[in-house]
Order: structure tokens, then sequence, then C-alpha cells
């Protein structure tokens, strides 16, 4: 591993424009459990999951009542929330936002909602799948910090007069077309793409590493004849294998925490700056 270790540091400081995907396995070295592992959330308590597929509908339908089931009126949704909110990031989050201080890290794109990439210091970050720390309107699109609005009176309203909702997005919720079209760009322009903690099977996030790696079916500069993208680097860091893996979407995975991981790549990063 400690080979790979390096050829991930040197890779770093060779590139251009290099950006990083997360997932959950960044934020369950923070002592917040994930949906779909051993013991996940939804693993654990299939009625949970059942839920989780219907909130996005529940709040089309029923603004206050899902309020109430996220506040933990009803449900247990408040708690994590909240569980969420008061977690702390953990040495990869620092790895991370260390190497955007260095000049080497252009963004991180980030399918968590707990917002430990900001709280470690990283300043550009896209979340993917939203936050619990902001509410937003989907008529008008607009986001408000958690703490500027009242929950007094539910459903809380958007200045245009439409229900909020958290700015987690939900099963069958669309991905906000900002962060959608700003990921897809980032993907797209960049040599270096990391991919830490994410099993890769959640669409369309998913669709970004192969996004870097192919992004036109036509033979253009700088890519080859089967359509990759020439000069880009798609390096895994991941508890397991994923479809990238296998798929060899992936240039070569480095197995094992992120937390661990990540601080010793930039360790060995400054010997090649």
């Amino acid at each position: 591993m400690e080979n790979l270790v390096k050829r991930a540091a040197k890779d770093l400081a060779e590139s251009k424009y290099a950006i990083a995907l997360t997932g959950a396995g960044m934020s369950t070295e923070s002592d917040i459990p994930d949906f779909r592992g051993p013991k996940g959330i939804w693993t654990t308590n299939k009625e949970a999951e059942a839920k989780a597929y219907q909130r996005y509908e529940l709040f089309l339908n029923n603004p206050r009542a899902y309020w109430e089931e996220m506040l933990g009126f009803q449900g247990t949704y408040g708690t994590f929330y909240e569980h969420i909110r008061q977690a702390e990031p953990n040495p990869g989050h620092y790895a991370l936002a260390e190497l955007e201080a260095l000049g080497i890290l252009n963004c991180v794109i980030t399918q968590n909602i707990d917002g430990l990439h900001k709280k470690a210091g990283s300043k550009r970050v896209l979340e993917y799948h939203g936050g619990v720390h902001a509410l937003r309107c989907i008529s008008c699109g607009l986001r408000f910090a958690r703490e500027e609005i009242s929950l007094d009176e539910l459903p809380p309203r958007c200045k245009c007069g439409a229900a909020l909702k958290y700015d987690v997005v939900h099963f069958k919720e669309p991905i906000p077309l900002d962060v959608m079209e700003e990921s897809e760009k980032e993907a797209s322009r960049c040599d270096l793409m990391f991919i830490c903690g994410t099993s890769a099977v959640v669409y369309p996030f998913a669709n970004l590493p192969r996004m870097a790696r192919f992004p036109s079916g036509r033979l253009i500069p700088g890519l080859d004849v089967m359509g990759h993208k020439a000069n880009v680097k798609i390096i895994e860091v991941n508890a397991d294998p994923t479809p990238l893996t296998h798929e060899g979407i992936s240039d070569y995975l480095i197995q094992g925490r992120t937390g661990e991981i990540l601080p010793r790549i930039c360790e060995f990063l400054h010997h090649f700056l």
C-alpha cells in the first residue's frame, strides 16, 4: 500500500486540476453511521428505509407532516440529524482541506449531508445530495442557513411563499440543477479525480467518474480511440473495491480507511512539491 500512497502523492503533485469525490466512508470515521453498510441505518431498520423512499412525496403532499417527522415529533430523523450536526471532522476531512490550502485540490464534490468538509476548512464544496445545515425552496431554488429560519411555525416558508424543506436530496427528488451542472463541469474539467469512501453505486453521482473518463464518444484531442480521456488519473481510496475498480474506470485502488490514507498522501506530497 505504501507504494500506492507515494504514487498518489506524485500524481497529485503533477496534476493541473484535481478534484475529490467523497461518500459515506469519509463520515463513518466521524461516528456517523452509513445507510447500507452491514450495520447501516437501513440495513438494520427496513421500516426507516421504506419511509425514506416516501419522504419527498410526503413533503410535496403535506409539508407540515414532513417537518414534524424531520424534527422528531414522529420517527427518529430529528435525533439523527441533530447527531450529524454535532459530528466533528476526522483526519481524512482535514487532509482534503490541506490539499486545497496547498493549491492542489480545486473542489470537493460530496454525497454526504453532514457539512464536515466545510467544518474541516474546505472552501469549495459541492454538496451533491444537499445538507442538514441548510433549507431549500424547490420552487425558486433559494437556500437558507438552518439557523436563519424559525421552525416555530410549520412548515417554514421561503420569501416567495413556498414551503421550505431541508436541503437534503431525498429519494425521487431531482438533484438541484445548479449543483448537478457545476459537478458535471468539474468532472469533465479535471485531470485527476480522487474517489474517497464511496461505493459508487448511487446515481447520478456515480456517473461523475465516468464523465471524467469518457467525456465524449467522439474522437477529439486528449481522447484515445476508445473515447477515453487520455490524460486523466482516477484514484480510489476505499475500504473495498467498487464497480469503478472492476470496470477499469479507476487507475488504481488504495484499499483502507480514508482517515488513515489521505493524511499519509499529504505527508508524501511535500516531497514532490
